[in-house]
């Protein structure tokens, strides 16, 4: 009985303060939860039609068509597939709330009558299943439904908010390309930026916590370059697998030896790609290299490293200096870095939402994202960016019980977003941007 007070008494506070802001969490719920239906026809519809990064074309069409019905005005094809939906709403700060919409190279396997079956081409020409298994389907969503919910409070905030559906996060090229263009063409600079991305804990949790939050990541492919040649006679050919093989094992010291082992660093080799025939000794092989630092001094290190380590084994295999091997540089994100007055301002709202004890105070994670770079020329905005729970509950419990904190993990086949995480999560969106209005 005194846990149902303190649960009556912490509601009735919580919508006592909001009220005293023009609007309540009560209001906002119910707007939400009133267009959970729709917006479940939207979620699944995205889900099952997935696209890859620079080839979200029909997600792009259903944004922009959206947000035009709402009444913003619409720009397309910015940063090659992104959406940016402007609303001017009176005097104000000018706030930008972002979405991303690409999805990833991975077979589902969640069993869901509406799971991705779809099989496309991607950027190299290869076939590959598609699903969303980083929860950007639920992230269009959860920005399509804040945006009817903030037509639905125009009289309960003033200034100009920019809807921003996003291509590309999954390479980490869509905002520096949307930022690369859509300030020359119009779009206002905000004052502050918002986002949320799924997490796989329960409905009803979720992560804010200022500082660092996301690592700075590069991605990029070394190439050896060697001499060809029949597997018969090795001594007459520059052989760059084994070269390539070496450098992995080399690379691994970069970290181990040469960064203070409590700085989290990460450098993983994710493919190699050389020759073709069992007989045939190839004349390139090329290592698609992952890297994961938090400081611009380990990024150095990292990189000044695989660059020795190249020209070393260029040296002692006795290449010409026209044989060196290569770099290409493909994605440079940089950390993700929430700022302390915007997450101390936003949080207490997103706790009238979830309720206390709900943030959950995890570490900084090893994983990036390019949302920063949607402001990366304009240093002084603001920005906060937020996980929200997307399991659903007695899975996530079961998964406690076997003792595993999540129950699956993004981009793997088995991610799933509960359909209850669709309302909370507009919730806590809505909530947040309402908050950032406030002068």
């Amino acid at each position: 009985m005194k846990k149902l007070k303190i649960s009556i008494a912490f509601v009735f506070v919580s919508t006592i303060i909001m009220a005293q802001s023009g609007v309540t969490i009560t209001k906002i719920k119910e707007l939400s939860n009133s267009d959970s239906k729709r917006l479940e026809t939207t979620f699944k519809d995205i889900h099952q039609n997935p696209e890859l990064p620079f080839m979200e074309i029909r997600t792009a069409a259903i944004v922009a068509k959206e947000l035009k019905s709402l009444g913003f005005t619409v720009m397309t094809e910015i940063g090659k597939t992104g959406v940016v939906g402007i609303l001017k709403n009176g005097e104000g700060p000018i706030v930008m709330y972002r979405a991303d919409m690409d999805c990833n190279s991975v077979k589902e396997t969640t069993g869901l009558p509406y799971a991705s079956n779809n099989i496309v081409k991607n950027a190299d020409g290869i076939d590959v299943p598609v699903m969303h298994a980083c929860g950007h389907d639920v992230h269009v969503t959860w920005m399509l439904g804040i945006a009817k919910n903030m037509i639905a409070l125009k009289k309960d905030w003033k200034g100009t908010l920019i809807m921003v559906g996003q291509p590309a996060e999954e390479i980490g090229e869509g905002a520096d390309a949307m930022a690369a263009e859509m300030y020359k063409k119009g779009v206002p600079v905000p004052n502050y930026l918002l986002g949320m991305h799924t997490a796989p804990v329960a409905v009803g949790m979720y992560l804010n916590m200022s500082g660092d939050r996301m690592a700075g990541a590069d991605q990029l492919d070394v190439t050896f370059n060697g001499i060809g040649g029949h597997g018969s006679t090795p001594q007459e050919a520059k052989d760059p697998i084994v070269m390539a093989a070496n450098a992995i094992l080399q690379y691994q010291t970069i970290i181990s030896r040469n960064i203070d082992p409590q700085r989290a660093t990460v450098l993983t080799v994710g493919a190699i790609s050389a020759g073709i025939d069992n007989n045939v000794i190839p004349s390139a092989a090329t290592l698609k290299l992952n890297l994961r630092w938090f400081s611009d001094k380990d990024r150095t290190i990292l990189l000044d490293g695989i660059k020795r380590i190249n020209e070393g084994i260029a040296v002692s295999n006795g290449l010409p200096k026209e044989l060196y091997p290569t770099i290409n540089m493909k994605q440079y994100v940089t950390p993700l870095k929430n700022d302390k007055d915007l997450v101390d301002r936003i949080n207490p709202v997103l706790e009238k939402v979830a309720g206390p004890g709900k943030n959950l105070q995890f570490p900084p994670v090893m994983g990036s994202e390019d949302f920063p770079l949607l402001v990366k020329d304009y240093p002084k905005v603001a920005y906060d960016y937020f996980l929200v729970g997307i399991a659903n509950q007695e899975v996530f419990q079961k998964a406690n019980k076997e003792g595993k904190f999540f129950p699956f993990f993004n981009h793997n086949g088995d991610f799933k977003v509960d359909l209850s995480a669709i309302p909370f999560g507009v919730t806590m969106g809505t909530a947040a941007l309402v908050e950032a209005f406030k002068k």
